[in-house]
């Protein structure tokens, strides 16, 4: 068997974390600026890089994308256990039952769960779905909490009063803020369950064939 090393074996992932870390790391850098700029129009205090990623500004708007984002993917696996889209690469097949659908069972190879059973295998049946779940609900809260924080100081800067944690959640700037992101990360589920019906893109696995035919469902 031809081994293949850890670069080929793991690009996909380490590509994407690069991709990740350079625009978070210019995400921080220009929301820097824009905090500084903000804080010296209010007259608020000026604080350097190392200080702003502790700022509640830092840390609402990378929750504020992250919790959209876990909770669009977390749904759509969900959906995509039960629903179907005649046509697309993302749905199952209409009529057949697939390799994903059939009941684990205890192999060499399979994952200690599997193997261990009852409770454990149940969890593990539905831990992708969980993890998602559990991502959402911390990234949600970090979000909620800094969002909270942030208004707060805004307020005391133009010298109104301040809220209560379950009052602002009461009102509609937090909740604009996530309605905002998670409309737009179901716009991108959409279009990439539509458009994979009749679009393709050759060596993709998110794709068709290209010489399927565009009833055909599943990749």
């Amino acid at each position: 068997m031809k081994k293949y090393s850890f670069w080929y074996r793991n690009s996909l992932s380490l590509v994407i974390l690069v991709i990740f870390f350079l625009l978070l790391a210019l995400q921080a850098f220009f929301g820097w600026h824009e905090y500084n700029n903000e804080m010296f129009e209010k007259g608020g205090h000026l604080v350097r890089f190392s200080e702003y990623l502790g700022t509640s500004h830092f840390v609402e708007a990378t929750f504020e994308n992250w919790e959209s984002e876990f909770f669009q993917m977390g749904m759509y696996v969900l959906f995509t256990v039960f629903l179907r889209q005649k046509g697309s690469s993302e749905s199952k097949s209409l009529t057949e039952k697939e390799e994903v659908d059939r009941e684990p069972r205890p192999h060499e190879n399979a994952p200690w769960p599997v193997k261990k059973g009852g409770l454990w295998l149940s969890i593990y049946k539905n831990s992708l779905s969980i993890a998602f779940a559990i991502l959402f609900l911390i990234s949600f809260t970090l979000h909620a909490v800094s969002s909270h924080r942030e208004f707060n100081k805004e307020q005391k800067l133009q010298g109104h009063a301040q809220e209560t944690f379950i009052d602002y959640l009461g009102g509609s700037r937090l909740w604009f803020e996530s309605m905002q992101n998670w409309q737009s990360e179901f716009v991108a589920v959409l279009s990439i369950v539509l458009l994979s019906i009749y679009l393709r893109q050759q060596g993709s696995p998110e794709s068709k064939p290209v010489d399927a035919p565009h009833g055909e469902t599943g990749s």
